[in-house]
């Protein structure tokens, strides 16, 4: 047994002893679905970004930018990110005041209709269920790779990895392995990276290298490699498609259910707040750092093949050993994380959300249910083809569409309708579903500004704004709705809410920071190996990547200022200093 394949095994059996250990502390169905409404804020932020980093990001992604889009994504990952911030101030928190068991049983509650949490339920067993294939597939790829395995063999371990301690612990378990494994390919990615980069003298180095065009042509441009060949025929056709696709993204952040579901678990709001923004910088962090390896390792080796294994390929070949075992743990623990919180969710919505019962659920019956799905879907695995990164943004958009409208309505319209709510979520879904299975089917083309996901959220906003007209909001919706509105006493807290005010202020710093930061380390070091600056050597600050960075500063600095704006006003004590000190852990 070689140093990966010992540090993988022995990384994956620490996952599944703790997380089966912890299991032992659920002894009620609220420990099971949420946790028991006790994960502080770094759980929080761990099960955040564990459950949406997987190997898609390490490995789909990754292939992404190797293949040509190193530039445009260096630029663009803050655009999606933002939705963590605006999804906890607009949905979250008031998702988590409804004590729900899961977000689609909120939209249950908060429509007071079955028929409601019925059909988002589905949408969550179809469209996470496809995402778990994909985890699940990914794992057993790259385990197939390192370990010599058969792909059965591999498909079968990765499968066992997860569902134990899933389907015993729930919630909970799934809480504490994601936040374990967050910080697993999280420490590991930071020095890798910061290895393969300092061969090559830097970041500003490499960007130039690459600028010059004489590896992979146009990879380090704000639109990278389009044209002939690929899906965008122009830089416009690129970045109108990458807006909807960080946009759609965001919303998928904000109300996503494998994401919103995430504050159902947190201990109060504020955690609910800090988590959301502690996990929009970790995700940009983790972006910048796997997408910009992908890219730089051109300059090793720019003809790996498949492209999907460039990071396993640069973690066997220019890194030492040990460290190269630990980031293909990481990536395996990214996965094994993703796949279980996507296994616990679509278990949760067939156990809670489908079936009308006539008495209460007990422990026993939900996890002989996880049984059962957990069995589909390793049958299924075996049936359904991987195609790790399409699959994984056409998931995403889905319930950007179908959930978006829908999901924000309900906190913010007086006046949606139960009708129009189940009708949203289903146009919503079909309308992103069927043209994207046509345009993969090359049964019909579309232009980037009529993506699926535009089409998708404008049918279901259109179809919720007509039948809310026609319809009547009953008494029952208005008093629930009523009462999402009421901020929880124990959270009017002065210290509680001078910690999370603190969180709106990097978001502010950020926006100051990081477009300097880009213009000496990317911006610069591409118009000079482009050959992009101006006859006296300055820059050109009229090009598309300036624009770009400077547009950091005009996304975060608002958002922070609005951040802090809503927080003093919806958490600030009337009189401060009658408040008792520490009420409530903060």
């Amino acid at each position: 047994m070689d140093i990966f394949t010992a540090t993988i095994a022995v990384s994956v059996l620490i996952f599944v002893f703790i997380g089966s250990y912890s299991g032992r502390s659920v002894k009620q169905l609220d420990d099971y679905f949420v946790a028991g409404r006790r994960a502080p804020t770094l759980l929080i932020v761990g099960t955040l970004v564990a459950s949406v980093f997987s190997t898609s990001i390490f490995m789909g992604e990754a292939a992404f930018t190797y293949d040509g889009q190193l530039g445009p994504y260096m630029l663009f990952p803050g655009i999606a990110v933002v939705g963590y911030v605006y999804g906890a101030l607009l949905f979250g928190t008031y998702l988590r005041r409804s004590r729900a068991k899961t977000v689609a049983s909120y939209l249950g509650e908060r429509f007071d209709s079955h028929r409601v949490q019925q059909i988002a339920g589905i949408t969550i067993i179809i469209g996470l269920g496809g995402y778990l294939l994909v985890v699940t597939q990914g794992a057993a790829i790259l385990l197939n790779d390192l370990t010599g395995l058969s792909y059965v063999q591999s498909l079968v371990i990765a499968w066992l990895s997860y569902t134990g301690f899933t389907i015993y612990s729930g919630s909970r378990g799934v809480v504490i392995t994601d936040t374990l494994m967050f910080l697993l390919f999280t420490a590991a990615t930071i020095c890798f990276v910061y290895l393969i980069v300092s061969d090559i003298g830097g970041v500003a180095s490499a960007v130039e290298t690459l600028a010059q065009g004489d590896i992979k042509g146009d990879i380090a441009s704000w639109h990278g490699i389009v044209g002939p060949g690929t899906a965008w025929p122009t830089p416009m056709d690129y970045l109108i498609w990458m807006l909807v696709m960080d946009m759609s993204w965001g919303m998928v952040y904000a109300v996503g259910p494998w994401q919103a579901s995430r504050h159902l678990m947190a201990r109060n709001e504020h955690v609910v707040i800090r988590a959301a923004i502690y996990a929009c910088f970790a995700v940009i962090l983790m972006q910048l750092l796997i997408y910009g390896a992908g890219g730089v390792i051109n300059i090793f080796n720019s003809d790996i093949t498949p492209s999907e294994t460039v990071i396993i390929w640069a973690a066997k070949s220019m890194v030492p050993e040990f460290l190269g075992a630990l980031l293909l743990a990481g990536i395996i623990a990214a996965a094994l994380s993703s796949a279980s919180t996507f296994l616990s969710l679509v278990g949760f919505s067939v156990s809670n959300d489908i079936i009308v019962r006539d008495k209460a659920r007990s422990l026993g019956s939900t996890r002989f249910v996880m049984v059962l799905v957990a069995v589909v879907v390793l049958i299924t695995c075996f049936y359904f083809p991987p195609n790790i990164f399409w699959v994984m943004m056409f998931i995403g958009t889905v319930f950007a569409s179908s959930w978006g409208p829908v999901g924000l309505m309900s906190v913010w319209s007086k006046t949606i309708t139960r009708d129009a709510a189940f009708w949203g979520i289903v146009t919503g879904f079909l309308f992103n579903v069927v043209p994207s299975a046509l345009r993969y089917l090359e049964l019909i083309s579309l232009p980037s500004y009529l993506d699926p996901a535009i089409i998708g959220a404008a049918v279901s906003t259109v179809t919720i704004l007509v039948l809310s007209k026609i319809g009547q909001v009953t008494a029952k919706e208005a008093r629930f709705r009523e009462h999402l509105h009421q901020t929880p006493h124990t959270d009017r807290d002065w210290k509680k809410t001078r910690t999370t005010l603190i969180g709106a202020g990097l978001l502010v710093v950020y926006g100051l920071a990081m477009p300097v930061v880009m213009l000496v380390n990317y911006v610069y070091p591409y118009q000079r190996g482009a050959g992009k600056l101006l006859g006296d050597g300055s820059l050109d600050w009229s090009r598309g990547e300036v624009l770009l960075t400077l547009s950091i500063a005009l996304l975060f600095i608002p958002l922070g200022a609005i951040t802090g704006l809503v927080i003093w006003k919806r958490y600030r004590p009337s009189n401060p200093q009658a408040e008792t000190r520490g009420i409530g852990a903060i």
